[in-house]
């Protein structure tokens, strides 16, 4: 049994914040029950990885917590978050740009890679 977990966060829109829910929540979830936990966010929900944007979006109209917040939760549980590369062209960013939370950047090669070598469960979202 696998117990890392892989979320790739590649269709999840950040102009929905109630698409950002559950995948930021389950990698929490996932994280407090011990298992390797890794969120890559790529395409348009790389914007998360920035400075500033997660900070500026709610899940829920008029919630309190913003989706920085439940990134945050999650990094604390013990998820990692990654920065698809292509993303700092897309969305003119500089590592410089990335959360503290983001713990940097990860190409196409190195997620195949954890897919097929490291027996990982994938979600995507």
């Amino acid at each position: 049994m696998a117990d890392k977990l892989l979320i790739m966060m590649v269709n999840t829109d950040p102009r929905n914040g109630e698409e950002l829910g559950a995948p930021l929540f389950q990698a929490t979830v996932a994280a407090a029950m011990d298992y390797e936990v890794e969120v890559v966010c790529t395409a348009t929900s790389g914007k998360l990885m920035k400075k500033g944007v997660a900070e500026g979006l709610v899940v829920k109209e008029g919630s309190p917590k913003t989706v920085y917040d439940f990134i945050k939760d999650a990094h604390e549980a013990g998820a990692t978050f990654w920065c698809c590369s292509p993303n700092l062209d897309l969305f003119d960013m500089t590592e410089a740009d990335l959360i503290p939370e983001c713990s940097g950047i990860i190409g196409g090669a190195a997620v195949i890679e954890k897919v097929m070598e490291e027996d990982y469960k994938v979600l995507s979202y």
